[in-house]
């Protein structure tokens, strides 16, 4: 399954590959490109080949954020449309934070403004060591409203206080100091270590995954009470007894691979 430009879908067995594909304008997003994404991501979460989505830009930069020519014609717009406008990109994000298969950012260069968004957005981030990131909305008298949810979970609120204010320029040792990327790869190798976490991924219990990643969003910043430790038990009791666990168990037992790996 392949998409035209602006934005390439291939599946590869388990993997969806997504390539924002605009790189004479540093894969910056317009309405087609979210448009394109959201469809896409959306298509991949549902086809039962997929297992995990890989997500990364053509040419040398991740993602611009928003095409200037785009927020040119916002001006023009009246309130409605803006407001419908803004919550397409808001759809677009939500998809891939939502997204049941867990997407991983291959980082290949410059990711600011909404292409942070995307990053912070996927559950797992590896960069190019030469990338940069930049929230650069109060530089143009804007401000980062619709990736901020996806922005402050991933590097925190300290952090995003001033990078919000700021629209300080930031490398990958920052972004990995600060946990917006999880992994820092040389340009040349960047690819190859993408595909390794996916890789690995695609060698765990394909259930188990999704039901991790629900895991996590229902979760966190929840207090440690009696409700959520019942939750606990009801989720753990009710995966041991499907058939990917029992398969996973004996494989292990038996000391063979299970039948998904070997599917692989």
């Amino acid at each position: 399954m392949t998409l035209n430009a602006p934005l390439d879908l291939a599946v590869d067995g388990p993997i969806a590959r997504l390539t924002l594909n605009r790189p004479d304008m540093r894969n910056a997003f317009d309405d087609t490109l979210i448009a394109a994404l959201t469809d896409a991501v959306t298509a991949a979460a549902q086809d039962p080949q997929v297992r995990v989505l890989l997500l990364t830009g053509a040419g040398k930069a991740f993602c611009a954020g928003g095409d200037l020519n785009w927020m040119r014609k916002m001006a023009t717009l009246t309130d409605a449309e803006n407001r419908a406008d803004a919550a397409r990109l808001a759809d677009m994000l939500h998809a891939i934070w939502a997204c049941p298969k867990p997407v991983v950012a291959c980082v290949n260069g410059d990711a600011y403004a909404g292409g942070m968004g995307l990053v912070a957005a996927c559950d797992i981030a590896i960069a190019a060591d030469n990338a940069h990131f930049c929230l650069s909305e109060t530089r143009l008298g804007l401000l980062p409203a619709t990736i901020s949810p996806y922005v402050i979970r991933a590097m925190g609120e300290r952090a995003a206080n001033r990078y919000f204010l700021t629209a300080e320029r930031f490398d990958t040792a920052t972004a990995l100091r600060l946990g917006l990327v999880h992994d820092v790869a040389p340009a040349a190798q960047l690819a190859e270590a993408a595909e390794a976490i996916c890789r690995t991924l695609c060698a765990n219990g394909p259930g188990a995954v999704q039901a991790s990643k629900r895991l996590v969003r229902d979760f966190a910043g929840k207090p440690l009470d009696a409700p959520l430790i019942a939750d606990t038990v009801e989720r753990i009791a009710a995966i041991r007894s499907t058939a990917e666990a029992k398969e996973g168990v004996t494989a292990f037992l038996e000391k063979r691979e299970p039948s998904w790996r070997r599917a692989d």
